[in-house]
């Protein structure tokens, strides 16, 4: 089986390669969108061959699927506090600084708009948020084992309510979420799983 345009993991020149080129097409997002996202330019700014990138990922779409897959095996690892509350702070606080960087955050809502008209986007960003909430997951997790949050607890289903509302108020307000909206998105999503909300219909 042919594998997608982007998916093999390169090493020596190639990746080397690949770091400028995706690099190049992020910086391309944030500034200017995924509709004005192009192949010649993003090769232009990575200073490679506009035929190496054509060939290595064939369209804009698997370019911007490769680097959310790199943005996900970048993205820093989870801080465990040893408390549930104190992870879930950890977790909102990363969020927010992502969406507050210049960079990061009009990456994420250039993204986050192809989506909604592109599926393999929508794929791409589907899998990039399946790898960070399952690298937050076991805090969780250890939270349940602690007796800290009730057993059958959804993980998964904690780790997203953290960084929902902190997404939200970003793109239906525009405006980026601060430190103290970090705090409440953790705060509220702690509650909600301490008194039982998240607990699963097949838990004892």
């Amino acid at each position: 089986m042919t594998a997608e345009p982007g998916t093999v993991r390169p090493g020596g020149r190639t990746a080397r390669v690949r770091a400028a080129v995706l690099r190049a097409a992020g910086d391309v997002l944030a500034e200017r969108g995924f509709a004005h996202m192009d192949l010649a330019d993003v090769a232009r700014r990575a200073e490679v061959g506009k035929t190496t990138v054509y060939r290595r990922w064939g369209s804009v779409t698997g370019l911007v699927a490769d680097l959310l897959a790199d943005m996900a095996e970048q993205s820093l690892p989870r801080e465990e506090t040893g408390s549930a509350l104190g992870d879930l702070r950890a977790n909102a606080a990363l969020v927010q600084r992502t969406l507050a960087d210049p960079r990061q955050g009009a990456l994420f809502r250039a993204v986050i708009a192809a989506a909604t008209c592109d599926e393999r986007t929508a794929q791409a960003l589907r899998r990039f948020y399946e790898v960070r909430v399952a690298e937050w997951a076991p805090c969780v997790e250890q939270a349940v084992a602690r007796g800290e949050l009730p057993e059958g607890t959804d993980a998964e289903a904690v780790v997203r309510a953290v960084s929902a509302p902190l997404y939200y108020q970003l793109l239906t307000t525009g405006v980026v979420p601060d430190a103290p909206a970090a705090e409440r998105a953790a705060r509220a999503a702690y509650a909600a799983a301490a008194a039982g909300v998240y607990v699963t219909g097949d838990a004892p």
